[in-house]
């Protein structure tokens, strides 16, 4: 997995009944966009992750406002 500071990141939930989570990637701490990842997630808090095997992550470039032609 590779992500960039501003990158829009999903992660699944870890037990049934829990929901998704979804956060900024902050800063990469990894070489060549690689975790651990700081995340600001949507209820405010912040916090490193490494994502470990058997992980669901999905990042998404973040959103420039200019749309591509």
């Amino acid at each position: 997995m590779k992500a960039a500071v501003g990158d829009r990141i999903t992660m699944a939930a870890e037990h049934v009944g829990e929901r998704v989570r979804e956060g900024t990637i902050r800063e990469v701490h990894g070489e060549s966009g690689a975790p651990p990842y700081l995340v600001e997630w949507s209820d405010g808090h912040t916090g490193l992750i490494h994502p470990g095997p058997g992980s669901v992550l999905k990042c998404e470039p973040a959103e420039t406002g200019n749309p591509t032609t």
